[in-house]
């Protein structure tokens, strides 16, 4: 490493929490699906930013539209009315097919919104006792990192240290619906859930589950709450990931890709009976709905239909799929995914996913590993067929590699 390089990543350890593994890379500059170090050498990012760079970094329409906004108007506070903050509602409402939509800024304050108001909710709409309100999520989990979110968290190093925790939730089993109907009591609020399980390893569930919860739900009149975070705006291949079974939620949450690449940009989405517990005073951000957020926020939805990149998402994804399962490597036991949402997972006695991913980086290629047994692959979905043919043929290098290892 340059000493540029040595000197930055001095710096972040120096002054920095040690909250973050980093590759070691020092990164500068970034433009479409590349990405260069303080060095000048190139990747092709196939990690997306864990899906918050789905438009590409620097998109020159998204670029355009935060300096115009930025020259114009930034922060006021919800304090006062913008002539940004409707327009961007009404576009993601029409769009998601939601009635409603709050504002904020980061994915896990999104899912606090969420949470907040599935309780006032069930108890001035449901009827439940005060204070007895329970929201099913599932095992494996991930919506965020404040106290309340890990608080529903099954990962043991999420809540290590951190208690005492927000009591209200029960977990069950990912993608079994006898659980959930097992789970569900009169006091049950709200049933919380990624349509698939992104930081546990891109976990899908079985065919039909979302279809299912959905039922129960209608049926127990409880809240099916996606969190479409990571899945949501074309990542899987469709708008929402909850698409893919014609399931309407009753809430969803928004955020990473909403912001363009550029700014953190968040919404909680309901339809009006959920939405309408809330009265002025009840919450709210001084940063949420920010004029220069909600231009950048309308510009990306807009880039990704007048570009088709769900569309891009979903031909992609498949043929992307298609091309790594081709790949034979005996530390692979799996590989899974929707969209340009893929994972690949690797028998941890043979190898970890960290060394394969500090492999691919020495190739040119970035990607990052969760569990220390998968490697996810989330490119921007402006990707061409001709670079996910450039990164299969450096993943086959590095997978052939270590497969030619594993038989000696």
């Amino acid at each position: 490493m340059s000493e540029q390089g040595e000197r930055a990543t001095f710096l972040e350890e120096e002054f920095g929490a040690h909250n973050y593994k980093p590759l070691p890379v020092v990164l500068t500059r970034g433009e479409g699906c590349w990405v260069w170090d303080v060095e000048g050498k190139s990747y092709l990012d196939m990690m997306g930013a864990y899906s918050a760079v789905s438009h590409g970094h620097a998109h020159p329409r998204i670029v355009a539209r935060l300096t115009q906004q930025a020259n114009r108007l930034s922060v006021v506070s919800r304090a006062y009315h913008t002539d940004q903050l409707g327009p961007f509602l009404q576009k993601a409402c029409q769009l998601t097919g939601m009635e409603r939509a709050l504002p904020m800024n980061t994915g896990a304050e999104a899912v606090e919104t969420a949470l907040k108001a599935a309780r006032k909710w069930a108890y001035k709409v449901k009827g439940v006792p005060e204070d007895k309100a329970e929201i099913i999520v599932c095992r494996g989990n991930f919506h965020g990192r404040t106290l309340t979110v890990i608080s529903m968290s099954s990962e043991p190093q999420y809540r290590d240290g951190f208690g005492p925790f927000t009591p209200g939730f029960k977990l069950i089993p990912y993608g079994d619906s006898a659980a959930l109907e097992k789970a569900i009591t009169p006091n049950t609020a709200a049933f919380l859930v990624e349509p698939i399980q992104g930081e546990a390893g891109i976990v899908l569930p079985p065919e039909g589950y979302l279809k299912a919860c959905e039922t129960l739900c209608r049926r127990h009149n409880v809240l099916l709450i996606c969190d479409e975070i990571q899945t949501g705006l074309g990542r899987t291949g469709k708008l929402l990931a909850s698409m893919h079974e014609s399931v309407k939620p009753d809430a969803i949450t928004l955020g990473k890709a909403l912001g363009g690449g550029i700014l953190p940009v968040s919404l909680f989405m309901a339809k009006k009976e959920v939405m309408d517990v809330f009265k002025p005073g009840d919450h709210g951000s001084t940063f949420g709905g920010n004029p220069l957020a909600c231009a950048v926020g309308l510009e990306a939805l807009s880039v990704l239909i007048e570009e088709k990149l769900i569309e891009n998402s979903a031909v992609l994804g498949a043929y992307f799929l298609e091309e790594l399962k081709k790949i034979a490597c005996p530390a692979v036991k799996s590989i899974r995914g929707k969209g340009l949402f893929i994972g690949v997972e690797f028998d941890l006695t043979m190898i970890t996913a960290r060394e394969v991913c500090l492999r691919l980086m020495k190739e040119g290629v970035l990607s990052k590993e969760t569990h220390e047994t998968v490697v996810r692959f989330a490119p921007a979905l402006i990707i061409t067929r001709e670079l996910i043919d450039l990164a299969v043929i450096k993943i086959k290098k590095v997978f052939e590699e270590i497969a030619h290892e594993k038989r000696k």
